[in-house]
């Protein structure tokens, strides 16, 4: 008899320094997935080498002109992609094209948002548009460095500040600049992870971070998180190495809640999104809101965030993977 489940791979690994981040991530969405209505495997991508893990605990290549492999002797195709890669090629649309072309639904939003909240940026001028607030910034391009001056860095920017990849994920490559001295090598570290970088305006105030997903039937806001580090910011060890108190639900007045649940529904169908993104702001003493990124996959390992505020929620991330599928059909 034809298998009736739906054939998911969990799309992982990419050609970023989050690579073994992204393999975390995989690990944790496969534990959520409902097996008895879905048929799971991990898919991991590096460069052309695209591998699925079988049940045997051997691996197969995957056939990229229908996104297909062979297990048992027996052609399958994936019904549906969940792509928890962190970085090129699962973040910034390169991914998403593919699967357009071949013709496989997926758990993220489309290729243009995805280029766009992947180049932070571009994202921050496009939601300034729409009347969000941003922190102001400055790019900078390899190879056209002299273009932009420490001078005009400390009178725009200001100092501290922050120096970091534009088009890359946000663990790695990372610097908060206090003295104009520290600039240069700040700019060289972020370079080794994009080819164009932003120096960002420092906001002191309260780190949160929000997850969201909406379906056609239904908007689910999760509660907020409240970030609190001693290191110098919300780096990898703080993210990934216990080095932060997360704070689930954050220790903010109710009103400054639901201006923050307001506008992570409002980018949220600004930019079209699909499937569950997670958006970081910084709260001023003053309760201004500024956005500080939108993540469209965003970590899943045990330590991540949406895990924690989905059980918070009183929901189980089963049920949320189940929606964010479903919605797709």
């Amino acid at each position: 008899m034809k298998n009736l489940k739906r054939v998911i791979a969990i799309v992982c690994g990419g050609d970023s320094s989050e690579h073994d981040v992204s393999l975390r991530s995989a690990q944790g969405i496969y534990s959520f997935f409902d097996k008895e209505r879905y048929d799971v495997y991990i898919v991991e991508v590096k460069g052309q080498d695209w591998n699925v893990e079988l049940r045997d605990g051997t691996t197969a290549r995957i056939d990229r002109n229908d996104f297909s492999f062979v297990e048992n002797g027996e052609a399958k195709r994936f019904d549906y992609a969940y792509i928890t890669i962190h970085g090129t090629p699962g973040e910034n649309g390169i991914m998403q094209g593919y699967f357009d072309l071949v013709g496989v639904p997926y758990s993220t939003s489309g290729v243009l948002v995805e280029a766009m909240t992947f180049d932070k940026f571009v994202l921050n001028q496009y939601l300034r548009g729409y009347g969000i607030a941003v922190a102001d910034s400055l790019l900078i391009r390899k190879g056209y460095e002299e273009l932009v001056s420490d001078e005009e860095i400390e009178q725009r920017i200001g100092m501290p500040c922050f120096v970091k990849p534009a088009a890359d994920g946000s663990s790695f490559g990372v610097s908060k600049v206090k003295i104009a001295d520290q600039l240069a090598p700040a700019i060289r570290k972020a370079m080794l992870e994009s080819d164009e970088i932003m120096v960002e305006q420092f906001l002191d105030g309260t780190e949160i971070t929000m997850g969201i997903y909406k379906t056609r039937e239904k908007t689910v806001l999760l509660p907020i998180t409240e970030v609190v580090t001693q290191n110098e910011f919300f780096d990898y060890n703080a993210k990934y190495n216990g080095q932060v108190q997360e704070i689930t639900p954050a220790r903010i007045p109710e009103d400054t809640a639901r201006r923050v649940r307001e506008i992570t529904s409002h980018i949220y169908d600004i930019l079209h999104c699909n499937g569950i993104i997670r958006i970081d702001y910084i709260i001023s003493p003053q309760g201004k809101i500024t956005m500080l990124e939108v993540n469209t996959t965003p970590g899943m390992t045990a330590t991540s965030f949406i895990p924690q505020q989905v059980k918070a929620a009183g929901l189980s991330m089963t049920e949320v993977l189940t929606d964010i599928v479903e919605n797709q059909f």
